[in-house]
């Protein structure tokens, strides 16, 4: 059992190199929370990043710093931890609020690793360090552009693509990446920019032999996914709908979706991804590894998660470079062969801040002694 000792969180707003461009609109500047507990000795950190809108969730940067520092953190004072399910029960009376909740569980995860002097990796349940991964290709200026991305990708080694798309035109762009690379595999994603009226425009993706149709309908749906299923051959694949295990199994058990997408984030934290991914497994639903444009911290969770057997998709992880002229966080991420990396060998997840760059991107901070129950910014 531990006690968390002192917990902090911290908003940062991380500048990208390029803006991102998606059907849920533009970021320039990626807000992201980072949160360090101690207990014994042994620090853990995490990683969320909801956006600075609440755009892709309900939730947002700047409220989920709020909830963490005047709500979650509190809850936690002076209790007994020997899980990340007894955090989960803890945090309960709170509802929703999953990103918030997921900064917390993914850094005791971190900690309790490193207190076991192991990979995380290893402690999840991990088959091999080795993970696939792919590119993503944000919204491109026109089809010239796109093409040209996507070549730029196919060159660096990558073997599958996530395209961005809108409802502008979906169909011009696929028609000209699959003339000029018919063999590459490829999925897109929609980010909720469909609903069921949009049917014939939906169905004549179903041409571009894709792996997956990324979350073409609402974030909070399963219902509607699952009658448009029924007229696609492609699969669906659910991201912003899958909140939860219990979300899952009712997504399965409706045959909502084919595919499901984890993100530690929008889960709620390691213990509910976990979760998630040992319900698909034993329901034969295959799954991968979703990104939010976080630092090499939460990229690192991310490829803890991605080493899982029933992870048979290459997952959203990124190397150094792809979206930030200089990370936040060390040491860098590199690809290990063409569209994969490997999970390290160092305890918990192997990546922390820049403390002087966490310092020079900071927005605010909070911090408690779990001791005296009382927080100061």
């Amino acid at each position: 059992m531990m006690r968390i000792e002192e917990l902090e969180v911290f908003r940062i707003g991380m500048p990208l190199k390029a803006p991102f461009r998606s059907a849920l609109g533009e970021e320039r500047i990626v807000e992201t929370i980072f949160l360090r507990l101690r207990w014994g000795g042994v620090e853990g950190w995490g990683e969320v990043t909801p956006q600075a809108r609440p755009s892709y969730s309900p939730e947002w940067a700047a409220g989920v710093f709020r909830v963490i520092r005047d709500c979650l953190g509190p809850l936690l004072a002076g209790r007994p931890i020997g899980s990340g399910q007894d955090i989960q029960s803890m945090l309960s009376g709170v509802r929703g609020n999953y990103f918030a909740k997921a900064a917390i569980d993914i850094a005791w995860w971190d900690a309790y690793a490193r207190s076991r002097g192991e990979p995380a990796w290893k402690v999840l349940g991990g088959s091999e360090p080795e993970a696939m991964v792919g590119a993503d290709i944000p919204l491109q200026a026109d089809t010239d552009a796109l093409v040209e991305a996507v070549g730029q990708a196919v060159d660096e080694g990558y073997r599958r693509l996530k395209l961005k798309v809108t409802r502008e035109a979906p169909e011009r762009q696929l028609a000209a990446v699959r003339a000029a690379f018919p063999d590459i595999v490829i999925h897109v994603d929609c980010n909720g920019a469909f609903s069921l009226d949009d049917l014939p425009r939906i169905r004549a993706l179903d041409h571009f032999d894709l792996a997956m149709l990324e979350q073409p309908l609402a974030f909070d749906d399963l219902v509607d996914h699952a009658a448009l299923q029924k007229h696609l051959d492609v699969g669906i694949c659910l991201d912003e709908s899958i909140t939860s295990a219990a979300r899952a199994r009712k997504a399965i058990e409706i045959g909502a979706c084919r595919w499901i997408n984890i993100k530690a984030g929008r889960v709620g934290g390691v213990t509910e991804a976990l979760a998630i991914h040992g319900l698909c497994e034993k329901a034969g639903m295959p799954v991968w590894i979703g990104s939010m444009l976080e630092s090499n911290l939460g990229q690192a969770v991310s490829l803890a998660l991605a080493t899982l057997p029933n992870v048979q998709y290459g997952s959203d992880i990124f190397p150094h470079g792809t979206f930030y002229a200089t990370d936040i966080c060390e040491p860098e991420m590199r690809l290990s062969g063409p569209s994969s990396m490997r999970a390290g060998d160092d305890p918990g997840f192997g990546w922390q801040p820049d403390i002087s760059m966490l310092r020079a991107h900071l927005i605010e901070r909070a911090s408690v002694s779990m001791k005296s129950e009382g927080w100061a910014s």
